[in-house]
């Protein structure tokens, strides 16, 4: 493309698009920014705007599109949506420029995990930006992320590709940093805003550079993050690349680093979170999870720090306790704080606007409301008496130098931007003032010639106005122009009406303009002057924001358990579940009858439970209340339960339920063991394992087999605390044969053809699944279940089985064969047995029996 075939203007525009090639650049022009070429054509079937045409480059018309310079927050939040980058180029005015073409920069550029205004972010979600790096040589990852909403900056180093993958599905990142030399990109195929970055970006000497220059240090040890060498190449990366958005080279509300360990968190994958629907349910929304229960935060800071440690509930037991004494003295003040923690707003995120100085005056008068609430609940919090809540009221604060300050400065509805003024209260400043008062006395004298002019000339529709054409003029309808006087010099004629200038308005005209361009002059520097006066608390106002939100979380845990009858739970180091009526927290809420409490015991000593019964018995929903009351647990709740005493775990892994991923070309059945196998390699002694219906994809021998020695694994190699739900009944012969296992099953009554679930888990097995009746429930027409009755009758009888309701009457006869099985079980050594070898045993004990 030949530069100097375009316009002034084009040059310019191109020069500046050429440093952002792959970004949408909004180029401002007058009252619009505009957009050209692809990028007008992207955005104009991104947005549903009007495509245009602008001059010509090589004999075709250039594509333009635009939008109103006013109204751009509402097409840039959407354009943020699609996962785009916007770089704002502004006019640069030059009082000294009399004419030619403009000065423009760019001054701003908006990504997805840059972004920091109201109107782009989701209130209840942390908003991520994350840089990641592969080690050359080993599959250790470095990952980095910051809050840009919050200033939370974070690393930690993942020693597999699976601990790699949980991260990025816990912070699920909006926009993602990676080298240009990463390997394993299918790790992170489906990520949102996948940002490829040269290697030099993640370079070790540049990293520790870029970060001391930000936290204004010589070195890094006093964040005790010093050695960890391949994350900290990502926080190099990410914080270049942050501060190249904010066109800035400090960012003054990213104060610190803290390195996050995983060994400190309980951790789950996405597969445990799914099925536990912690925070989305398994269709991907957030109604009936466990977040929509527990979560009833005041403030939207609080919100989203509740999702935090529901995601990532700690391992610390004095920390836990900590929370739990603060949830216990709480129940007592929550009714006083939370009507009051509602009115103070998300003081996080406007804490980062203003040290971003992008803040808007509406910010400013919510701060200043907060700040007017701080007194009322350092009052309630003064009466706190455990540790947490006191260092809670500590770090809240009052901050009533600033209160005072925006009392004075700001109006008190401001508008909600400051280009057009408005927003310096009076009395804050007796310059501004005074040209207050001429610009108003000016406007009142036209308003005084205007009523003149009208009785003079008997002209009830003239009015005076103003533009940027004329200036200050009369405006007289083309019909009444016959009683125009000759002192009126038209400058304008439109299709109704004529525009004049008469000497009266031209004396004051300069005296209006000038005094309304220093009032709107001043009133900005006074505005930018309180960012200045913000900069030396942004610390403490973040410490008080993150106690506030603390505090709300806290209090929201003392009102769920209070009013959701939930106990709490006693905690110890070893893994140890002993749950007394325990219920589902999600399950009993929706549940239009009441909830069916249940019991749980394992240990070291008794660790895995081989639960049997009918489809919709409660089997799934016994597990995954076990779950979820654990987790609950560890991120200090109280929990749903009579008593609970819960053990330190160092995983959650479930295997529950499976559906084909035919993207991925597998199978249900495919899902289910590529899932099975991810817990057998990395579950420990220390592992809290669900596992539900293994081997029901497959045939029936070789889903019974794969069960049988999934079960065997579990308990006698890796010795996890295990629920394993199943409808093998041959199973259940482990308990027999290997110590640790406990055999229950959740019981029903029968009534002819119909069975009531009693949702009652009771000692022993189940051998019979009673699919029928569930398949009758289910609508399957009577018909159909008879000859489904009759081929079972016919199996059962090939298979040499005893038909299902000749159990009782068998009975005798199982007694008599005992000595003989017990004769069979000696002879044989049950631990290293095949699955093959476990089934021939099994056939063989039935053909007794």
């Amino acid at each position: 493309m030949d530069l100097f075939a375009h316009t002034p203007m084009m040059q310019q525009y191109l020069k500046i698009k050429s440093e952002y090639p792959d970004i949408l650049l909004f180029y401002r022009m007058g009252d619009f920014y505009e957009l050209f070429y692809e990028d007008a054509k992207r955005v104009s079937q991104m947005l549903g705007i009007s495509l245009t045409k602008r001059g010509n480059s090589g004999g075709k018309p250039i594509p333009m599109a635009g939008v109103p310079y006013y109204n751009v927050d509402n097409y840039l939040s959407k354009l943020v949506k699609f996962g785009e980058s916007i770089a704002i180029c502004e006019q640069i005015p030059n009082a000294l420029q009399t004419k030619g073409l403009v000065d423009r920069k760019v001054i701003r550029i908006i990504t997805p995990g840059t972004i920091s205004d109201e109107s782009f972010l989701q209130e209840k979600y942390d908003n991520i930006i994350a840089a990641i790096i592969q080690d050359e040589h080993k599959c250790n990852y470095g990952y980095a992320t910051l809050d840009m909403s919050s200033g939370r900056f974070l690393i930690k180093e993942l020693i597999n590709a699976e601990f790699m993958a949980i991260e990025l599905y816990k912070s699920n990142p909006s926009e993602l940093l990676y080298p240009d030399n990463f390997k394993n990109i299918h790790l992170i195929k489906d990520c949102r805003g996948l940002r490829n970055r040269p290697i030099w970006e993640f370079d070790i000497d540049t990293a520790n550079q870029q970060l001391n220059l930000q936290f204004g240090t010589k070195e890094l040890k006093g964040f005790g993050v010093e050695d960890a060498f391949l994350s900290l190449k990502a926080a190099g990366c990410l914080i270049q690349y942050v501060k190249n958005t904010q066109c800035n080279e400090k960012l003054p509300h990213i104060k610190s680093i803290i390195m996050e360990h995983p060994q400190d968190n309980i951790i789950m994958d996405s597969n445990t979170c799914r099925n536990l629907e912690i925070t989305k349910n398994i269709y991907g929304d957030t109604k009936n999870t466990l977040n929509e229960i527990l979560n009833k935060t005041m403030t939207s800071m609080g919100n989203r720090m509740l999702k935090r440690w529901l995601q990532i509930p700690i391992r610390n037991i004095a920390l836990v306790e900590q929370r739990q004494e603060s949830i216990l003295e709480l129940q007592q003040f929550y009714k006083i704080i939370q009507p009051i923690l509602q009115q103070i707003g998300d003081l996080e995120r406007i804490v980062t606007r203003i040290a971003l100085r992008n803040a808007r005056p509406r910010d400013f008068v919510r701060i200043r409301h907060a700040f007017q609430i701080l007194p009322a609940l350092n009052k309630i919090s003064l009466q706190f008496k455990t540790k947490q809540l006191k260092q809670i009221h500590e770090h809240i604060g009052e901050f009533k130098e600033l209160c005072n300050l925006l009392k004075q400065a700001i109006v008190e509805l401001p508008p909600i931007l400051i280009r057009d003024g408005g927003v310096i209260a009076t009395g804050y400043n007796t310059e501004l003032d005074k040209l207050r008062i001429l610009a108003k006395g000016a406007n009142d004298y036209l308003n005084e010639i205007e009523k003149q002019e009208r009785i003079k000339l008997g002209l009830e529709t003239l009015k005076i106005g103003f533009n940027s054409t004329c200036g200050y003029y009369v405006q007289v309808n083309k019909s009444k122009s016959n009683k125009v006087p000759e002192h009126y010099i038209i400058r304008q004629t439109l299709k109704n009406v004529n525009r004049y200038i008469i000497p009266e308005l031209k004396t004051y005209e300069s005296k209006i303009v000038v005094s309304k361009a220093k009032s709107l002059s001043l009133e900005k520097n006074l505005y930018e002057s309180i960012f200045d006066y913000f900069m030396p608390y942004i610390e403490r106002l973040q410490m008080s924001s993150y106690s506030i939100a603390e505090l709300d979380v806290l209090s929201n845990l003392a009102e769920r358990a209070l009013n959701l009858e939930y106990c709490r739970p006693v905690l110890q180091n070893k893994p140890i579940i002993n749950i007394i009526n325990g219920r589902h927290p999600v399950v009993e809420k929706v549940l239009q009858e009441p909830f069916i409490p249940n019991s749980l015991s394992l240990s070291t000593e008794n660790r895995m439970l081989i639960i049997t019964g009918p489809n919709m018995g409660g089997k799934s929903t016994y597990m995954r209340q076990t779950a979820l009351i654990v987790l609950m647990a560890w991120i200090g709740s109280f929990v749903p339960a009579k008593e609970a005493l819960i053990g330190n775990f160092d995983r959650i892994f479930t295997r529950i339920g499976a559906s084909d991923d035919l993207a991925a070309g597998r199978s249900t059945f495919m899902v289910e063991m590529t899932e099975t196998a991810s817990i057998l390699h990395n579950s420990t002694k220390n592992s809290l394992v669900l596992m539900d219906e293994i081997g029901r994809g497959t045939s029936t021998y070789d889903g019974l087999s794969l069960a049988w020695s999934c079960a065997n694994y579990l308990v006698n190699k890796i010795k996890s605390i295990t629920l394993f739900a199943t409808h093998y009944f041959e199973l259940t012969f482990l308990q027999k044969k290997t110590t640790g296992v406990i055999n229950v099953y959740f019981d029903v009554i029968e009534h002819e053809d119909n069975i009531v679930f009693m949702h009652t888990i009771k000692q022993g097995s189940m051998n019979k699944s009673y699919g029928l009746a569930v398949a009758l429930l289910a609508g399957i027409p009577k018909e159909v279940i008879n000859l489904a009755k009759d081929k079972l009758n016919e199996l059962e009888m090939e298979k040499h089985l005893s038909p299902s309701n000749s159990v009782k009457n068998n009975s005798r006869l199982i007694e008599k064969n005992t000595s003989i099985i017990s004769d069979i079980i000696k002879k044989i050594d049950l631990n290293n047995l095949t699955p093959y070898e476990a089934l021939d045993l099994i056939y063989l004990l039935k053909s007794i029996t």
